[in-house]
């Protein structure tokens, strides 16, 4: 074989490789998030923060109890210009038992919103923070993923 037919060759089973290589390491992203934000007096505002769960996965409650999977968890970045008031809420979660966590576990499939109220202190202020989740199916448990977020109010 010359050396031509040689590097074909290499570089034909190198792009193989490297076809194989991407294709079977796809990164899987089942849940998306989405925020609004609605005024319900001059100085109140409800932060709603989405997460659209593909089906066959879900998350886990904010109040997860520890020992378990990784709870979902909101940090919001401190500001002069809003003061976050109550505590983050959320709907009921599906409770069942987990032989993998050997506990309840409380999560949610498809869809669930999570509400988080703050008092005004600026016209115009941007809630800037981020959410740690842990998405799981029947088969597996994906790595914790972190998503940061920004939702302004006007």
């Amino acid at each position: 074989m010359n050396i031509s037919k040689e590097l074909k060759f290499i570089g034909a089973i190198l792009s193989f490789f490297f076809y194989q290589e991407s294709s079977s390491a796809q990164i899987l992203h089942p849940v998306h998030w989405s925020y609004a934000a609605k005024k319900i007096s001059k100085t109140e505002v409800v932060i709603y923060i989405k997460a659209t769960i593909d089906e066959g996965w879900h998350i886990y409650s904010v109040n997860q109890k520890d020992g378990g999977p990784l709870k979902t968890s909101f940090s919001f970045i401190p500001s002069k210009s809003f003061k976050l008031t109550d505590s983050l809420t959320e709907p009921k979660p599906v409770t069942k038992y987990e032989k993998a966590f050997k506990m309840d576990v409380h999560y949610f499939e498809k869809s669930v919103i999570f509400r988080q109220k703050i008092e005004l202190r600026n016209a115009k202020v941007n809630v800037r923070g981020s959410v740690t989740f842990m998405t799981c199916n029947d088969e597996k448990c994906l790595p914790p993923d972190e998503v940061e977020f920004q939702i302004p109010v006007k």
